[in-house]
């Protein structure tokens, strides 16, 4: 199954596997839809179709993004109802949201759970409920381990290519590893910041070769840019005598958090290497034209992994394309140069 992307037809968003895998084994009685022998859905469902997409922080500009992606292949087959729910960080509302859902019979789930714990919760709702499901973003398994059908990104290769733009940043810069820190930004119990971070830190290290590589300082925090930046004022604080930063985080909203908190405290752009995913808030410094701090940044659209996890599901419930297991999204490195090249319009 070929994606097809918003900004260029020559960017696509592949779907990771030839065998397809369905979460359900019967499906809803509420679709109208038969099952074949697999017990996958047969596709029968030519009437009206509901899909729910609950995210977490949905008010982040990546959010935003997806919810848009959605809307708009939800929009294109036609017939095709999408609710957007915000979940915030919040688990419980998460969990009511999701019953909320069920009960009203939707067709289909796509959802970023605000944290991957409630995962068997969630997959076991929608399962008993027969309604199929998909994971954005975050992935989630069932009590056994199995993991959900996904759709987002990489996240080890997408940390690394922040770190390999990082490494040669630093070498450019001529700093010394004795007063220059690393300032890691990310939630520490969501696993595709783990898996970001050291992504970050392996190609990294890996550009620099043999040269030592400065003391990481991780920062803990929610995801959001105020955390982040509250978060990173009380570490810079700590460390008067680092004359040098380099800032990555698990989004935008982290780097970006620590970069304003560190030219907040009087940190010169100059001084201060800040390398990102997302890019949706480093752009809006480049595109006005800011000396910052945020020097690179590494391009993921939300646009597409909503269009393309709307798109799986419309084919499932519609036609009876099985869905695929994974859906990875292309990533790009981008700068204030460049960001303009891979189609990012930066809201």
């Amino acid at each position: 199954m070929k994606f097809t992307t918003p900004y260029r037809p020559s960017r696509v968003l592949a779907g990771v596997s030839i065998a397809a895998a369905i979460l359900l084994a019967t499906v809803a009685c509420s679709s109208g839809q038969e099952t074949n022998a697999a017990g996958q859905t047969s596709g029968v469902k030519s009437g009206p179709i509901t899909i729910a997409l609950l995210q977490k922080q949905g008010d982040q500009q990546f959010f935003v993004d997806q919810a848009a992606g959605a809307k708009a292949a939800a929009d294109k087959a036609g017939k095709v109802t999408l609710k957007v729910i915000d979940l915030k960080s919040d688990s419980n509302l998460a969990i009511s949201q999701l019953d909320a859902m069920i009960a009203q019979k939707v067709d289909g789930i796509l959802i970023t759970v605000p944290d991957q714990q409630i995962g068997p919760q969630v997959i076991s709702a929608a399962k008993a409920a027969n309604i199929p499901l998909i994971a954005l973003d975050d992935p989630i398994k069932d009590a056994s381990g199995k993991e959900a059908t996904f759709a987002g990104f990489d996240d080890h290769s997408m940390g690394a290519m922040a770190g390999d733009q990082t490494g040669p940043l630093y070498q450019a810069a001529g700093w010394n590893a004795s007063d220059t820190r690393i300032l890691s930004a990310y939630k520490p119990d969501l696993s595709v910041c783990v898996d970001r971070a050291k992504g970050s830190e392996d190609a990294f290290k890996k550009a620099i070769g043999s040269a030592e590589a400065p003391k990481t300082i991780v920062i803990g925090t929610d995801m959001s840019s105020p955390d982040a930046q509250n978060k990173a004022g009380a570490v810079i604080t700590a460390n008067p005598d680092v004359k040098h930063w380099i800032v990555w985080g698990c989004n935008d909203d982290n780097s970006t958090g620590v970069v304003t908190a560190l030219q907040n405290s009087g940190v010169s752009p100059e001084n201060i290497i800040g390398v990102g995913l997302g890019a949706y808030l480093a752009c809006k410094d480049w595109k006005a034209g800011l000396t910052t701090g945020n020097k690179a940044d590494v391009f993921v659209s939300g646009i597409q992994v909503g269009k393309t996890a709307a798109d799986a599901m419309i084919g499932l419930l519609r036609e009876g394309t099985p869905l695929p297991p994974k859906s990875i999204a292309k990533t790009f490195e981008v700068n204030a140069k460049n960001y303009k090249d891979v189609g990012m319009t930066c809201n």
